[in-house]
């Protein structure tokens, strides 16, 4: 079974450049006098990385403004998290305190996160490269795929915790709560399912829309048109002659 052919965003897009350089500031303001260098970094690394990425890919893999969106706001999560530890965020501290709960609910927020975002951006790859567009396998597999990610997220914080001791407790803001691990990996798939339920349409609806195609592209295109075109015109007076000639 081969893949339906779905149109690919097309890379000239201004949106995904703004929402790249804001997510590099939200960066460097995340690194300016963070509570702890090194929980800075565990936290922010997937940005870190993943932006460079994204760029060096995007003529060959340019992703939807949705997808784009929601990477940028998971990118804003991660920032915060990073600068004042997941346990110390000051708008966790107000809903704390606001709603009368036990602990700073950041941490958990971030874990729906990380569940709702990689889904989307999950889908999407399956949808543009496999044979899974419009399958009933689609959803749950990409739900399977956020947990594993979420699972090899909670042994990355393990091994943290291992090699760091103490130091890593603000990395893996566990706030006293001996089923924090167990939390995390529901709250992603909590998150994954929904971003399933709510933005399934709206993704596919990116997904086949038009294409700009490059200029490149365009010309190519239009010459091999043309020289197609010509070369039919030719055959059909070609045919024609032969049916309407005199025979002797």
């Amino acid at each position: 079974m081969s893949a339906a052919p779905t149109a690919s965003p097309a890379p000239g897009r201004p949106l995904p450049v703004v929402l790249a350089w804001a997510v590099v500031a939200v960066l460097a303001l995340s690194a300016w006098g963070p509570h702890d260098r090194l929980t800075w970094f565990l936290e922010t690394v997937w940005v870190i990385t993943g932006l460079p990425l994204v760029v060096l890919l995007w003529r060959r893999f340019p992703l939807t403004n949705l997808l784009c969106c929601l990477l940028a706001a998971h990118a804003v999560v991660l920032t915060a998290g990073g600068h004042y530890t997941y346990a110390e965020v000051p708008l966790g501290d107000w809903v704390r305190d606001t709603f009368g709960l036990e602990r700073n609910p950041y941490d958990r927020f971030g874990h729906l996160v990380q569940g709702f975002v990689p889904a989307v951006l999950v889908r999407e790859v399956l949808v543009r490269t496999s044979p899974l567009r419009g399958s009933r396998w689609l959803a749950p597999l990409t739900v399977c795929a956020c947990l594993a990610f979420s699972a090899v997220f909670e042994m990355l914080e393990w091994a943290a915790a291992v090699a760091g001791g103490h130091a890593a407790d603000a990395f893996l803001a566990t706030q006293g709560d001996v089923w924090d691990t167990q939390w995390d990996m529901f709250c992603a798939l909590i998150g994954a399912t929904a971003a399933l339920l709510l933005l399934a349409r709206a993704h596919d609806r990116q997904l086949t829309a038009p294409v700009v195609t490059a200029p490149s592209v365009s010309a190519s295109s239009a010459a091999t048109a043309s020289c197609t075109g010509a070369a039919s015109t030719a055959v059909s007076r070609t045919s024609t002659a032969d049916t309407t000639a005199p025979r002797r």
